[in-house]
C-alpha cells in the first residue's frame, strides 16, 4: 500500500512503498480442569484472576481463543478459536467447579484438534495452557501435544501430589505453579 512521505507528494520520490510486517496469527488453546477438587484452598478462585489477564493479553495480542472444560464426564468445548474479547467475562465469572476430572479425554480432544486445526490453518501459531491440579487417580503415557504448552498446577492443599508436574513432563510441557503467577489472597 503507498504511503505518503511527508505529507501530499510533490514529486515521485515522496510516494513509497511501505511492506507490512505481520507477525503469524496465534491461537491460544486453554483447557481448564473443573472439576470438584479444584475448588479446594482457593485454586479455582485464583485460576480464574490468571485467565483474566490471560485473555485480555490474549485481546491486545489479537490471538485467537479456544477453551475446553473439564469437569463432570466428558469435556466441554466453550470456544473454538474466535478472536479474544471482553464476551469471555460473563463466561469466566460463572465458571464453577463439579464432578470428575475428564482431563485424559480433553487432552486428547485437543490434540485432534489442534492437528485438523493446524492443516487448516497451517502459519498459525499454536500455544497450549492446561490448568489443572492433576488430582487423577491414574494415567498411562501420553502423548506430547503437537505445540508449545504450558501447564499450570492449580494444586494448593497441605498435602500435594505432584501429579501435575508429572503430566507436565509427559506432555513435554514448561512447568508452572500457580502461586508463581498470582498472589494468594
Amino acid at each position: 500500500m503507498p504511503t505518503l512521505l511527508k505529507g501530499r507528494p510533490r514529486v515521485r520520490g515522496d510516494v513509497c512503498w511501505q511492506q507490512r510486517r505481520g507477525q503469524a496469527p496465534e491461537l491460544w488453546l486453554v483447557i481448564v480442569d473443573a472439576s470438584a477438587s479444584t475448588r479446594r484452598h482457593g485454586a479455582l478462585a485464583n485460576c480464574k484472576g490468571v485467565l483474566a489477564e490471560l485473555f485480555d493479553q490474549a485481546y491486545r495480542r489479537r490471538a485467537r481463543l479456544a477453551l475446553l472444560t473439564a469437569s463432570g464426564r466428558t469435556p466441554q468445548w466453550q470456544r473454538h478459536g474466535l478472536k479474544a474479547s471482553t464476551a469471555l467475562q460473563p463466561w469466566l465469572q460463572q465458571l464453577g467447579a463439579g464432578g470428575g476430572t475428564p482431563l485424559l479425554a480433553a487432552l486428547a480432544e485437543a490434540r485432534q484438534w489442534l492437528l485438523r486445526r493446524a492443516k487448516q490453518h497451517p502459519h498459525e501459531l499454536q500455544r497450549c495452557l492446561v490448568f489443572t491440579d492433576g488430582r487423577l487417580q491414574r494415567w498411562q503415557a501420553l502423548a506430547p501435544l503437537p505445540c508449545a504448552s504450558v501447564l499450570v498446577d492449580m494444586e494448593r492443599t497441605p498435602v500435594r501430589l505432584g501429579r501435575a508436574q508429572q503430566l507436565a513432563e509427559q506432555l513435554h510441557a514448561q512447568y508452572w505453579h500457580l502461586d508463581a503467577l498470582s498472589p494468594r489472597r
